[in-house]
This record gives C-alpha cells, structure tokens and sequence, in this order.
C-alpha cells in the first residue's frame, strides 16, 4: 500500500509499504478518508522539528472501517470513525484516570505518524490504511450528519484547543480569556475559536503575524497585533489566559495577564530541557500555570458532541482542500490549515 513518508526536512516521498493486518481480535484497520495536516506536521516536514526520517506522518484522520477482529463489538467494516492520535487502552490506571496520552499498556506517548517521540512507527493518517489496536475503545463513531473533513482534526489539534479552554469556562460560564498566538499556524486561531463557541463574553487574541490576526478577527475575538510579544504590555487582566506560541515571552506575557487566582494555559513544552518561568510573580498573585499534552481519547467524545450541535466549527479553519495523492506536496503549504480528502469525500 501507499504511505506519505517523511524522508528528511523538505523530502516526503509515497512509499510501497506492506498493509498493516489484524494481530490481535480486539483491533480493526481503517482506510483513512479526510487527514487534516497538523501545526506539527508542517514543522516536521520543513524540518523545524529537528526529525530524523524515515517515518510515516498524519496524524488527525476521520476514516471508513475496512476490517475487524473477531471481538471487537463497537464497529463493523463500512462504518465511518475518528481515529484519535495516541494510542490507548481504556482499561489500565492512567485511562481509567481520563490520562489516556499516558496510557499505560503501551510505549510512553504512543501516538500515530511521531515515531520520534515514541520510537514506533503506528503508521500515519497519510497512508492507505492504519492498524487500530482497542479497537472498542480508541475508535468514535462518526454523525451522520457531519462531513469527514469537518471532524478529521478532532484527532488531536480541535480537541487540544477545546480541551485548553473548557475547564475554566465550565467552572466560570462567560469568563474572559486572552489568547496569545504565534509559532503554530492554527492553533491560536482555534483557541480563539473554541472559547467563544463555549460561551466567552470576549476573547482578546494577540499575535505578530497578520494571517492568525485575521482569521482569529474573522471568528469573533479582538486582535492586537503586536511587533514583538516580548515588547507588549497585557491589555487588562484575565481569568484565563492562553500561551499558543510557546516562547518566553509569550509565556511572560500570557502570565502577566492572569488575574489573581487565575489560571495560565501553555499549550507546548519546549525544545530546550529547562524554561525560565517568573515564579515570584505567580506567587504573588496565585497563578495556576496549566501544561500538558491533550488526553484525546477522552476528551474527543464531549468536543465531537458541540461539533454536532453546531456550537463548535473546526472546519473554518481550514484554508485549503487537497487530493489525498498530491499530500507529499501540499503537506508544506503555507496556508494555516489544509485537509488531504479522498476522491468524492466532503
């Protein structure tokens, strides 16, 4: 079979792989449909990411159930499916737990298409089809209603964003959040997104560049762009505030403009081992500074369910539409978010 391969920085090539088969009766495969290209994924392939290849990429994929084993009850072959980015069990401590990033019945951050970060290679969404073990418990049904490219990044960056902001807006409906963009292309943007679709009174987004400025604009937050977060001042002071560019000084920035007792979401790590963080003004004011990777297997089905309603729209980030075969190519595209489609799939 076909899988889009990261080679080195700037090379993906279409590799004849052999098909992934069923090695146990609790798994299924599935023939991926419509691949959303992550933030990551673009950093990965111009070799921002500092990856070694070769490996599969994709990794936000809603697909069609191609075969089964002979226990899985939750699907059958010919049903439509999100396949979220980590694998997991549903059983052990850490799922039970609704950690299911830490999933204990496997290697540390098993995940589809990051063999770097794992050290297996899963298989990526950009491929003919991927094995898919719990089966029962990784694969969500897909709605009927809900075309497959509108839910495809689910798997990983829509529920992240949701996941970032539905904490603080559940404990405090209509609380203000400030949202600090850059680096990744989309997921400022989305944050942005998710919080007014979960009922922010106002959404404040700051960024440099002018493309995340106007799509943030376009989805109902303020904008302020800046020259330089480094420079900025916070405009006001927020319950929650989001650090989506992942530097220090966003980080300083999106600190500064925490309430006291507010809370501070970092939505990356970093590259280097340590980061400066300005603890004696966290302790003075009482900051909860949130970090971790998204758990999205278990928040999936909640984020799935305001996509249904019509409250949440992943899709309007999306700035291009792409043949699944032309992936090797488009997957380096500037725009901030493009979806690989198979033929005839919305």
């Amino acid at each position: 079979m076909r899988q889009l391969t990261y080679v080195r920085p700037k090379v993906l090539e279409w590799w004849d792989v052999p098909q992934p088969r069923i090695q146990g009766d609790g798994e299924a495969i599935v023939r991926p449909l419509a691949v959303t290209r992550c933030d990551l994924d673009l950093l990965i392939a111009n070799g921002s990411a500092g990856f070694e290849g070769p490996f599969s990429i994709g990794h936000e994929t809603t697909g069609v159930v191609i075969d089964i084993g002979d226990k899985v009850m939750s699907v059958k072959a010919g049903d439509v499916v999100i396949v979220p980015i980590q694998i997991s069990c549903g059983k052990c401590d850490a799922c039970r737990r609704g950690l299911t990033y830490a999933c204990q019945s496997v290697p540390f951050r098993s995940s589809y298409g990051l063999k770097p970060v794992c050290g297996v290679d899963y298989g990526g969404a950009l491929s003919d089809a991927i094995r898919v073990p719990f089966a029962d418990h990784m694969l969500v049904r897909h709605p009927e209603e809900l075309a497959p490219s509108q839910t495809a990044s689910l798997a990983d960056s829509a529920t992240d964003a949701f996941s970032a902001v539905a904490p603080t807006l559940t404990e405090r409906p209509g609380a203000e959040v400030l949202v600090v963009g850059g680096r990744a292309q989309s997921l400022g943007p989305m944050v942005a997104h998710a919080a007014l679709a979960l009922g922010s009174r106002r959404v404040v987004y700051i960024d440099v560049d002018p493309t995340r400025l106007a799509k943030a604009k376009s989805l109902g937050a303020e904008v302020i762009e800046v020259a330089s977060l480094g420079a900025t001042d916070p405009p006001g002071l927020f319950p929650l505030t989001i650090d989506a560019d992942g530097s220090i000084d966003s980080l300083s920035l999106a600190l500064r403009a925490v309430e006291p007792g507010g809370v501070c979401q970092r939505m990356y790590g970093d590259f280097k081992e340590t980061t400066p963080v300005p603890l004696r003004h966290m302790y003075g004011i009482g900051v909860t500074l949130r970090i971790g990777r998204v758990n999205a297997r278990a928040r999936l089905p909640e984020c799935l369910e305001q996509v249904r309603c019509g409250h949440y729209h992943p899709e309007l980030m999306l700035t291009k539409r792409v043949r699944f075969e032309d992936a090797h190519e488009a997957i380096q595209d500037p725009t901030m978010k493009v979806v690989f489609l198979r033929e005839g799939i919305a």
